[in-house]
């Protein structure tokens, strides 16, 4: 790695704030060479780079919060995350921070004001519960206290076994169960104790799931709390408007704004121009620019570094959107798509899930992202060596892209898979591949292959 130079004072170009954003994020640099498993020492200070970890339920690839690490890193034990999250005392703790995420115990602290402005902070059916179901409340908080932590589910039998009577009397059914627990989550009074094998929330009491060292310390002033959270946001991203250093913990308001002036009146945050970046840009005053990026990774759509999507087109020319709610017949790129990272460039978008069952990686589309410098076979065979990185740690034997047959290239968009006189295979009734990318990128991994079987040989 070359050595890192001061950052302008005044005027950075488009690649310089590329690279200040991905130095950032811990994304500038090419995985480390490994003689041991990923420690919780090391996932620890991705962690504290990123300030917080989204989660989202989607489990067709991998669930958005191991994403990061894994970005970071490489493969890496998710038990890390379980314990980190899971045990006394916890490294990590749920909340409601850029949706629902991890954040530090300290970062906890800092939300609190969000967490007793319910009622203007929480959206309507959880808003509303204190007023709908003031009974299921007290009963449900009692619940908690004597059996936790428990799920959703459980607190519903322990409710219908003591009070055998119908839904119809109580009024009570399973959504007023689940939002009377999210009131309880949002409000602090209960939190999440860990996540079991269905990814349900497990909910206990607050203080039996915090640290000692958060509990005993009194909460911060809102304008100090809001003034943190800024700054978190803006040393994760290095660089960035207004609207994306706020956006890292959804914050809104004129409060979040006075943070902003504070920290540029004391020097935190500079103002500076980026060419082709037609708003006030802020950044960090620890903000490094390298002389390159060198890192090769695919990013979770819950990445923070694409977070907020109009930073990322005005940085990375990415028009990117998340598909998974589009039509089908309306979706350009696919329905779980990754972008791929090589050096500075966001240079590749690809459709991916996990077949556990078959124990495949399939890929059901591969583009060039627009803009893309490097020639397509660099390109794929640079895309290829990182699915197989990936397949390995998500335990999957195989990269397939489309409906690709042994030794052959993907089926072209609109042929029939399969041929006279072949059976029809699980393989072969997969879609075709989808986009300028794909066959370039399946002969790349037949080479790999045919490279491997040789090296075997």
């Amino acid at each position: 790695m070359g050595r890192a130079t001061p950052v302008p004072r005044d005027t950075l170009s488009r690649s310089q704030a590329r690279r200040v954003a991905l130095r950032a994020q811990g994304l500038d640099r090419g995985r480390p060479e490994r003689t041991g498993p990923v420690t919780m020492r090391q996932f620890q200070q991705v962690v504290d780079r990123l300030g917080l970890l989204q989660i989202d339920s989607v489990n067709v690839l991998a669930r958005a919060h191991l994403m990061p690490a894994y970005s970071r890193l490489g493969p890496y034990d998710t038990g890390l995350l379980d314990r980190a999250a899971g045990r006394s005392p916890r490294r990590l703790v749920e909340t409601w921070a850029h949706e629902a995420s991890f954040v530090p115990p300290e970062t906890y602290r800092m939300l609190g004001w969000r967490r007793r402005a319910y009622r203007t902070q929480a959206w309507g059916s959880i808003r509303d519960v204190p007023l709908a179901h003031s009974a299921e409340v007290a009963e449900i908080r009692r619940l908690v206290a004597e059996h936790g932590p428990v799920t959703a589910s459980q607190i519903q039998a322990y409710f219908e076994a003591e009070h055998p009577r119908t839904r119809t009397e109580w009024g009570w059914n399973w959504t007023v169960a689940k939002r009377v627990l999210e009131y309880l989550f949002f409000t602090g009074e209960v939190a999440s104790a860990r996540r079991n094998a269905q990814f349900e929330r497990c909910y206990d009491l607050a203080e039996r799931v915090l640290p000692a060292a958060v509990l005993d310390r009194p909460e911060p002033s809102d304008e100090e709390a809001m003034r943190a959270l800024v700054e978190i946001g803006a040393r994760a991203h290095g660089i960035g408007s207004m609207k994306c250093l706020l956006d890292y913990f959804r914050l809104r308001g004129p409060a979040p704004a006075r943070a902003l002036e504070e920290l540029v009146e004391d020097g935190v945050l500079r103002p500076v121009r980026v060419e082709g970046w037609a708003r006030d840009v802020y950044l960090h005053r620890d903000a490094i620019v390298p002389r390159r990026a060198e890192a090769r990774t695919l990013l979770s759509p819950f990445d923070p570094l694409v977070f907020e999507r109009r930073r990322l087109e005005e940085l990375f020319g990415l028009r990117y959107r998340i598909e998974i709610y589009v039509p089908e017949h309306k979706r350009v790129h696919g329905y779980y798509v990754l972008p791929f990272l090589l050096g500075e460039d966001l240079a590749a978008l690809v459709d991916l899930k996990a077949d556990r069952r078959a124990g495949v990686l399939r890929v059901h589309s591969a583009h060039r992202a627009p803009g893309a410098s490097q020639a397509s076979a660099d390109l794929a065979g640079e895309l290829a060596a990182e699915l197989r990185v990936l397949a390995g740690w998500l335990g999957l034997a195989e990269v397939q892209v489309g409906a690709v047959r042994a030794g052959s290239s993907p089926v072209a968009e609109g042929a029939t898979p399969g041929g006279q006189g072949e059976e029809d295979s699980a393989t072969d009734r997969q879609p075709p591949a989808r986009g300028d990318l794909a066959i370039a990128l399946s002969d790349a991994l037949a080479r790999e292959e045919a490279a491997g079987l040789e090296t075997i040989a």
